[in-house]
């Protein structure tokens, strides 16, 4: 079974995402509110699969994906981002996540991009 971690700075948020993974067979490992803690917990957890919000307080998305990265360059990260943010989501497939969701989430979306980047 595969472990995702879900990060993202708005706990209803987290809620939204967990909610859809769950109801599709997919095991929630952890959760973080911000890009230090996901890295501290990406260590910790080794999730299958982590699911990053670009625009969080403390540590940005952009700047936790390079770290992870860093650490894990296996590592299968999903960005989160709002309209307009296009220019981020680039940058952070440049440093290697490997594919993005809009926000508001569309369940059948989410659960494209965790499928095709589990395989």
């Amino acid at each position: 079974m595969s472990s995702v971690m879900i990060v993202d700075d708005a706990a209803f948020m987290r809620m939204m995402l967990k909610d859809i993974l769950t109801k599709n067979g997919v095991t929630v490992a952890g959760e973080a509110e911000n890009g230090a803690i996901a890295v501290e917990k990406y260590m910790e957890l080794q999730p299958d699969l982590t699911i990053m919000d670009i625009t969080m307080p403390e540590m940005d998305g952009l700047q936790a994906v390079k770290e992870i990265v860093k650490r894990d360059p296996k590592a299968k990260i999903i960005m989160c981002s709002a309209m307009g943010q296009q220019s981020m989501v680039i940058e952070a497939i440049q440093s290697g996540a490997k594919d993005f969701v809009v926000k508001p989430f569309q369940a059948d979306r989410v659960i494209e991009a965790v499928t095709k980047a589990l395989k």
